[in-house]
């Protein structure tokens, strides 16, 4: 990085973009960009307005607070973001069910599906997550009768109180770090593991609080 604001505003921008996190700007409530020809345009995320010169330098220092060489430094931040994001996809893309395909594993009508999910979403025992005006249902969390199955609810208990749906249903089926690499869901299936999986969602759920504190 050249010291001073002079081109700051392009250098930043061609940073993020071979990072491949230019488009995470928006989601993580920071100042995003756009290109008119050759320059670049920052704004504020709240009004819109253009950021001013110590603005910026604010950002770039911001931007490049991780790791101990700001010059190879990477937001995680947005790599984090990133990440979620694409999983959000690959979710999106099956392993869900509506009301219509819950009432048809379990054998029953379309309202009786639903009056059931939403009971069971307020007493915290079913993974619900809302997109796009829609309900879906993970279908991992249920058995081959439509209904939670019965290891995981000691599991979704503590997500469901202070975790963000989307969150705990990508924690849920991705490989987990406090799980040394074991998808949670997958885990929860061993009796002997079961234990480490409560755990680990307890850990999660207090560090979403701490966060939201």
């Amino acid at each position: 990085m050249t010291g001073g604001v002079p081109g700051l505003a392009e250098e930043l921008a061609d940073w993020l973009e071979g990072l491949g996190l230019a488009d995470q700007l928006a989601a993580a409530g920071l100042p995003t960009y756009a290109r008119d020809g050759d320059a670049v345009r920052w704004t504020e995320p709240a009004t819109g307005e253009p950021l001013d010169d110590e603005r910026l330098v604010e950002l770039d220092r911001l931007l490049r607070s991780q790791g101990e060489d700001p010059a190879y430094a990477v937001p995680l931040a947005l790599v984090r973001l990133r990440r979620e994001s694409r999983v959000r996809q690959e979710l999106l893309d099956g392993g869900w069910l509506d009301y219509a395909g819950v009432a048809q594993l379990r054998g029953v009508s379309t309202n009786a599906a639903r009056f059931a999910v939403h009971k069971a979403a307020e007493r915290r025992t079913l993974l619900v997550v809302g997109h796009e005006g829609a309900v879906l249902v993970p279908s991992f969390q249920l058995d081959e009768a439509g209904e939670v199955r019965t290891e995981l609810l000691t599991v979704l208990e503590p997500l469901l109180v202070s975790v963000d749906p989307w969150r705990a249903w990508i924690w849920l089926t991705t490989p987990a770090a406090l799980l040394g690499g074991a998808v949670p869901h997958e885990a929860a299936r061993d009796p002997e593991e079961l234990p480490v999986v409560q755990r680990a969602a307890v850990a999660l759920a207090e560090r979403s609080r701490s966060a939201q504190g």
